[in-house]
């Protein structure tokens, strides 16, 4: 108790005893400007007068009739001077001019090389020169280091200083009991109503930065002392510090909206998001929290929209993450499930909202303004996993695939950028749409349903990229095709029969979808970069080589379920598995050939060349009788028909004069 009575007599004594200290030093500090600034008109008024009487004489000197310089003179004496004038000295005594017959017949004319004297003005204190220094002074300068210190940084040192001596004070008099309980709470709540029109007041003498921080200090002695009048005091209940609070909340906010004061609202809404934990008891009241929070997030948003304060958002949109995420890690039970799910979708859907609005009015967002989305987007995502998961499967796939087609449909309501360089925001809306879209996909399924429906999805995302010619799209596709591919790889799909099992069926749908995007290319190939064409080549490569790898795994083990006494199960997967690669070798040789090929051509080539060396290195020292003659005989008779048909086709190629 002690301690708390020292930090609350601390701060009331900063208050009471810096503020004047604070305002007097800010007063005379604006004074001192004021001074300054007021010599300004005094400035202009000289140089406009000097800059007319300089006409005159260049006028003059630079005409050589004597009668028009005799006018022009005359001329000159009947201007007065500006009203504005600063007082000068005694006149210099005007002589008569001479009579013209004994003015001298030429004048002498001046040259530009020749300087014209000029009379100094004299006037009283202070004096000014007409150097470069007098011609700035009519400018305002920028702030400089001395001001920033004097002006801001001290303005800051000043309001703590005030809080620590008004601290000090106050708990001398608690623990002299000179103040009540209810007498310390009325002070702190005098003083910080009494700071509000104090900073109306020095607004209205022209101290704007001063008087805000004046009336960010009103708003948080105010909050100080409700807070104390209820959780040590009991001068009030729970509720009662609860509405005050937001009362002061509203107060500093119409204050902001009335000065147009953008750090005024956020002093406002600061106070605003700390109020709920001053007045926490430690209890769950989930409703009142959140409801509290859902009205001050409308009500700073729609602020922030209005005025175009960018501040506001990400504040408020932090403080509603630490407060949803803090009482469900303290307080969150199964029974609360369709209330906790009703305002994760009320916060998603609130700071959604003018992220949309101001990309449909402006058609691109700021940096901060995008990062919001986004954190919005996955933090909403976590909040329905975190929720739903595993026990509302059905659920947390049609609420994500629900996002997705939000997103999707924000994405297409962009109105197209006029500025050049890339669209960011529809970047992150179509990217958000398509990530939804695909973790669907894991969310509901399992095993293998999820390779093949990443392999269709890479599919139609190609395909759609290519007929929008859209890259991130087709770069997206190629993603989900080696997530797929890796699954493949590296995840076994057990398998009971030949062919007909889901293991086929996985690596068949995958193998497709990998053709399907190869051939749906062949007809944008000449808009595509070479980086993106050896992309697809290799795409083509990998559904040779998972078509042969499904087929090889199907031969493998069907031989591995053989159980006749007439076969050696070891041999004959050893021989049927060279026989294999053989003869899909000679398949696709026989469709290179006839296709002119390089490509297919050469991937039969390849796989002759470890069917080769898996006969000579393997087969000739694992297989025995049978098994090794059947391998050498076929491999033989292969080669030579591919040698054969070599000949023949190189032959014919010299016939006829073109290249093979």
């Amino acid at each position: 108790m002690d301690s708390s009575l020292y930090l609350i007599g601390l701060i009331v004594v900063l208050i009471v005893v810096g503020g004047p200290i604070l305002a007097f030093l800010a007063f005379t500090r604006v004074r001192h400007l004021e001074q300054t600034s007021a010599q300004t008109p005094q400035l202009t008024s000289r140089i406009y007068s000097l800059e007319q009487r300089l006409a005159r004489i260049e006028s003059t000197l630079a005409t050589p009739s004597v009668a028009d310089a005799e006018s022009k003179v005359a001329t000159a004496q009947k201007i007065s001077p500006p009203a504005y004038a600063p007082e000068q000295g005694p006149p210099a005594p005007v002589t008569s001019a001479a009579p013209p017959s004994q003015m001298p017949p030429v004048a002498t004319p001046i040259t530009p090389s020749q300087p014209v004297p000029r009379q100094p003005i004299h006037a009283g204190p202070p004096s000014f020169s007409l150097g470069a220094s007098a011609l700035k002074a009519g400018k305002s300068e920028p702030v400089n280091f001395e001001t920033l210190i004097a002006g801001r940084w001290m303005h800051y040192i000043g309001i703590l200083a005030i809080l620590f001596a008004v601290t000090f004070f106050l708990k001398y008099a608690f623990e002299n009991d000179w103040i009540g309980p209810r007498g310390r709470v009325g002070i702190g709540l005098l003083i910080g109503a009494g700071l509000f029109p104090f900073s109306q007041r020095l607004l209205d003498r022209g101290y704007k930065y001063f008087s805000e921080g004046i009336a960010g200090l009103g708003a948080a002695v105010l909050y100080l002392s409700l807070w104390a009048g209820w959780h040590y005091y009991g001068v009030f209940s729970q509720t009662a510090a609860f509405a005050m609070m937001i009362a002061v909340t509203a107060l500093t906010a119409v204050v902001a909206i009335g000065r147009n004061s953008e750090r005024i609202a956020v002093l406002a809404l600061v106070g605003g998001i700390v109020t709920p934990a001053l007045v926490s008891t430690g209890e769950n009241h989930e409703v009142a929290l959140f409801t509290y929070m859902a009205v001050l997030g409308a009500g700073m948003l729609a602020l922030a929209r209005a005025r175009d304060w960018k501040s506001l958002p990400p504040i408020q949109f932090v403080g509603t993450l630490i407060y949803f995420w803090g009482w469900y890690s303290e307080f969150y039970r199964s029974d609360a499930l369709g209330t906790t799910l009703f305002f994760a979708t009320l916060f998603f859907v609130l700071f959604a909202a003018l992220p949309v609005v101001r990309s449909r009015r402006e058609g691109e967002l700021s940096l901060l303004e995008n990062g919001i989305v986004l954190v919005n987007s996955v933090a909403f995502l976590i909040a329905l996993r975190t929720l739903l998961w595993p026990n509302y499967r059905w659920g947390l796939t049609i609420a994500v695939l629900a996002l997705a087609a939000i997103h999707l449909a924000f994405e297409r309501a962009l109105p197209q950028k006029k500025t050049s360089g890339p669209p960011v925001t529809r970047i992150i809306f179509a990217g958000l749409a398509l990530t939804f879209a695909t973790l669907a996909i894991p969310i509901r399924l399992d095993g293998h349903w999820i390779t093949m429906a990443w392999s269709v999805e890479g599919a139609v995302l190609i395909w759609s990229g290519l007929q929008i010619r859209i890259s991130p799209l087709r770069a997206a596709g190629f993603v989900l095709f080696a997530i797929a591919a890796l699954r493949l790889a590296l995840i076994p799909i057990p398998a009971s029969q030949f062919l007909l099992n889901a293991r086929f069926a996985t690596f068949a749908v995958t193998v497709a979808c990998f053709l399907f995007a190869c051939y749906s290319a062949r007809k944008e190939s000449a808009t595509m970069a070479e980086p993106e064409k050896m992309i697809f080549l290799g795409t083509a490569i990998a559904a040779n080589v998972f078509a042969l790898a499904a087929l090889s795994l199907e031969v493998w083990d069907y031989f591995e379920r053989t159980s006749s006494p007439l076969i050696e199960r070891d041999r004959a997967q050893q021989l049927a598995l060279s026989t294999l690669w053989l003869v899909y070798a000679l398949v696709f040789l026989t469709v290179g050939l006839w296709k002119k090929s390089a490509v297919l051509r050469w991937q039969a080539l390849a796989l002759l060349g470890v069917v080769i060396a898996k006969v000579f290195l393997f087969d000739l020292s694992f297989l025995d009788r049978f098994y090794r003659i059947i391998s050498f005989l076929l491999l033989g008779v292969a080669l030579m028909l591919i040698s054969f048909f070599y000949q023949r086709r190189l032959g014919a190629n010299r016939e006829s004069g073109t290249k093979a």
